[in-house]
């Protein structure tokens, strides 16, 4: 009796199925993944370019929670009203240095008038900056402060003669020293008042 002949096609499994030794082989409904495609950079991230800031989205702040660095702003250096305060009393304190040693050694130097004029518009310029009103006060302020300075001179001259205060020849005949200084006032004399005021633009272009 003949054996029954085996059908010569088998069913074959159900497509999604996992098959054994197959480690592509998808559960039911799901497709086979992908096959590695031979780049082993494939799916690394970018390299890092060497900024730290470089991943930041536009308008995120600095790290730490802070902005942008600050950058303070410069002083201000043109304070017109200040500059010409400072001028007035630079002129009166060199005004008043200057006519102690006028007096002290009885003649005027030329040397100290350009101190007084240069002191004067170098501070005043510090403070005020280059303003052409700043130079102008300080030019003008020198002039007095060497002639104030000449009227101190004449008045200790006067107190050392007269064997008086200086308080009371200046206090009292204050009248005396101005006509004083109009007598001896000389092309020396109005130099000196000059050159307080040529000092005293350059001072002021220096500090500039």
């Amino acid at each position: 009796m003949s054996q029954p002949v085996q059908p010569p096609n088998q069913p074959q499994q159900p497509y999604g199925q996992p098959v054994d030794g197959n480690p592509y082989a998808g559960g039911p409904g799901q497709g086979a993944p992908s096959a590695p495609t031979g780049n082993p950079y494939g799916q690394q991230p970018p390299a890092p370019t060497g900024n730290p800031f470089a991943g930041q989205q536009p308008g995120q702040g600095a790290p730490f929670g802070g902005g942008a660095p600050f950058t303070p702003a410069p002083p201000a250096r043109n304070n017109v009203l200040l500059g010409v305060a400072v001028a007035l009393g630079a002129a009166i304190v060199a005004g008043i240095l200057y006519g102690v040693i006028a007096g002290s050694i009885e003649r005027e130097v030329g040397y100290a008038a350009v101190g007084v004029g240069f002191l004067v518009g170098f501070a005043a310029s510090k403070v005020g900056g280059s303003n052409p009103a700043v130079i102008a006060a300080s030019a003008v302020f020198s002039i007095g402060a060497v002639y104030v300075g000449q009227l101190i001179g004449i008045s200790m001259i006067l107190a050392d003669v007269a064997q008086i205060p200086f308080s009371k020849v200046v206090g009292d005949h204050f009248d005396a020293v101005t006509k004083a200084w109009s007598q001896e006032a000389d092309f020396m004399t109005y130099l000196f008042l000059g050159l307080g005021a040529v000092a005293a633009v350059g001072g002021a272009k220096k500090a500039g």
